[in-house]
């Protein structure tokens, strides 16, 4: 079996490309997964197929990754209008990064809203492989009705419903696809040195001697060629899938790819793990692609045997034999195994790092609506982090509640959607709070003496604290300068601790930071002293202090790195001045043509808005990763709300 994945921005008519691919000789055996993973399974031209097509959601961006790591080969489904080709971008990006070679079809092509070429120029700007036009259209009037292929040099005109049908090349076009025919040899002669030369002495090549040459850069992933069509009238999809059967790689091209990146050893390489999701009385479904033969109920695979096997378009069982090199699969059973994996028979090795999920976004506070889910929430996500790369799981700080990063709102719906229907966990959610902070801003000094007495032995610890503030990032210091056993050293250390207990709660209601306290005298009796008399002398003699230090709030202000395509670097500025941020600037993204790093520093609070307005601002593809930076200080009317939320004015 061969499998290639489609991929491309929403609206591009993905999924009809994939539907008549997989029709052109019958009905497609097909599934979605519950994140929106297509699969179908088809026959051509004496060939077993398999198409993944990726969802357009940017937030799912995750998934198609993974999708590539089990493709020979992908097709980019991209709008033939050249103003959105920006939309395209992030594929490009991850198609790039994966070495997967890519054959781009600008579909749509009955809507024509602009020329092929600047469609091409424009995607060509984010894009390090050269793209290669392998077609150029037949038009009349404003309608594209046939293509000219640029290697056989035959010309095909467009009929709806049925296969196109050849005819003779206008003589209007001839100039034009003699043109095109010299810019594509050209192209394939930067990889070619025999065709160099022919070019060079004004030989024309053979046509076969062209498509070889062109199968191989493809297979190669030296260059892009561009492929035009409109799927929903079937028009250019056999061409295309031609195209795929002669030209895309073999599975043992993948294998070799997937060593290299790795640092595994090719011929150890068994299989592939590129998606995984939950069913309800089923548990774990994880869809694999065989990198070599053998593999079968119960055998090893990633250190332990595999479950039971099935189809993944008609979810039916698989046979008993061996799943050939190739074969694409989904396992039951077998909860060792995760996506993305690359799978030896006793191990999973590292996957490229390419799979990498983008950077969650969006964090939410997920709360049981039953509180004796509590426990089974926990657990149950975590389980399903096993199987979203896109999805982190964590507890917020204070209140130990499941805090979950997403990639975004639909990703969110879809995460309570699988908690609710496959786990039976209903859950609400809220915004995480602020991890705001305070600190003193003078010194102050404090006589406090604990005394109680009850029916036994009796509590006395008498001490004279001085608390002052440190420099920023300095965090708790303790000294102390008791003279003549005032304090015996036993007891110093309880001082200490109950020190830093007053410290987690401050008069504003937050924990003090970058605050130093010194024991500078008192006193101790021989019989009602002892550690814990002298802890609560600490707590309560540091708490009294606070309050006649200045207390002021402090809030939390991150490092943030936005990944942008560099159109969209200039409407960022007003975006962090918006949330009263710093911009701190920006370079180019050598990881990737067409995009910019920037950077800039944003208050805390600002951060579940900030994905919003990112979104907006880039037409949905834009994405940042945020790192803690410092604590700093706030003042006036907007602490004084914040501290009446979330401090000691709550309610």
């Amino acid at each position: 079996m061969r499998c290639f994945t489609v991929l491309g921005p929403s609206q591009t008519g993905k999924s009809t490309l994939v539907d008549k691919l997989g029709s052109l000789e019958g009905a497609a055996k097909k599934s979605v997964t519950p994140y929106g993973l297509g699969v179908a399974e088809f026959s051509f031209m004496g060939e077993n197929w398999c198409a993944l097509d990726a969802s357009g959601s940017i937030e799912a961006l995750a998934h198609t990754q993974d999708a590539l790591l089990a493709s020979d080969a992908c097709i980019l489904c991209v709008s033939p209008n050249p103003d959105e080709a920006v939309l395209a971008a992030p594929y490009l990006r991850v198609v790039e990064a994966s070495g997967t070679p890519c054959i781009i079809f600008i579909n749509k092509i009955d809507e024509p809203k602009g020329r092929i070429r600047d469609i091409i120029a424009a995607l060509q700007d984010y894009c390090g492989h050269p793209l290669v036009m392998r077609q150029v259209p037949i038009r009349e009037g404003d309608q594209i009705v046939g293509v000219i292929d640029l290697i056989s040099e035959r010309a095909w005109r467009y009929r709806e419903g049925q296969t196109s049908t050849l005819v003779k090349i206008p003589e209007e076009l001839i100039e034009r696809e003699h043109e095109a025919r010299a810019e594509l040899l050209e192209h394939l002669s930067e990889f070619d040195d025999w065709l160099l030369e022919e070019l060079i002495e004004d030989h024309e090549p053979a046509n076969d001697a062209v498509f070889s040459i062109s199968t191989r850069v493809l297979r190669e992933n030296k260059v892009m060629p561009v492929m035009v069509g409109a799927a929903s009238h079937n028009n250019g999809v056999m061409r295309l899938m031609k195209a795929l059967r002669h030209e895309a790689p073999p599975v043992a091209a993948l294998r070799k790819r997937l060593a290299a990146a790795s640092g595994a050893k090719e011929t150890a390489l068994m299989a592939v793990g590129f998606h995984a999701y939950h069913r309800q009385n089923v548990g774990k479904t994880v869809l694999l692609r065989a990198l070599d033969g053998g593999l079968k109920q119960g055998a090893q695979l990633g250190g332990s045997g595999l479950g039971a096997l099935q189809e993944p378009g008609s979810g039916k069982a698989a046979g008993s034999g061996d799943q050939e090199p190739g074969q694409v699969f989904a396992a039951v059973k077998s909860d060792h195994l995760t996506a993305p994996s690359v799978l030896t028979a006793d191990k999973a090795v590292a996957t490229p790092d390419w799979t990498t999920a983008p950077t969650p976004m969006v964090e939410r506070v997920l709360a049981p609506e039953n509180e004796r889910d509590e426990t089974k929430l926990s657990g149950t996500l975590a389980k399903i982090a096993e199987t979203d790369q896109g999805l982190t799981v964590t507890q917020e700080e204070g209140t130990g509640a499941q805090l979950v990063a997403v990639q975004g709102p639909v990703h969110l719906r879809d995460l309570i959607r699988t908690l609710s229907e496959v786990f039976k966990i209903a859950v609400s959610e809220r915004p995480p709070s602020a991890a705001y902070r305070e600190t003193i801003t003078k010194k102050a000094e404090v006589h406090y003496r604990h005394r109680k007495q009850t029916g036994g032995a009796g509590q006395f610890a008498d001490v004279k604290l001085s608390i002052h503030p440190n420099g920023r990032g300095d965090g708790f210091t303790f000294d102390e300068t008791v003279k003549g056993g005032a304090v015996p050293r036993n007891f110093i250390p309880a001082v200490e601790a109950g020190a830093r207990e007053a410290l987690a709660k401050g008069p504003l209601g937050f924990q003090v930071i970058d605050a130093g306290v010194t024991l500078t005298d008192g006193q101790h009796h021989s019989v009602d002293s002892n550690e814990f008399a002298f802890r609560a002398a600490g707590r309560m003699g540091v708490h009294q202090a606070l309050g006649e230090a200045a207390p002021v709030l402090m809030q939390p202000i991150y490092r943030i790195e936005f990944h942008i395509p560099s159109v969209f670097s200039g409407s960022l500025v007003p975006i962090v001045s918006s949330f009263k941020g710093q911009v701190l600037g920006f370079d180019r993204d050598d990881s990737a043509r067409g995009w910019d790093v920037f950077r800039a520093l944003i208050p805390g609070h600002a951060l579940d808005e900030l994905s919003h307005s990112l979104r907006s601002a880039t037409q949905g593809i834009g994405w940042f990763s945020r790192e803690f930076d410092h604590f700093e200080e706030l003042y006036g009317k907007e602490a004084d709300a914040i501290v009446r939320a979330h401090g000691n004015g709550a309610e």
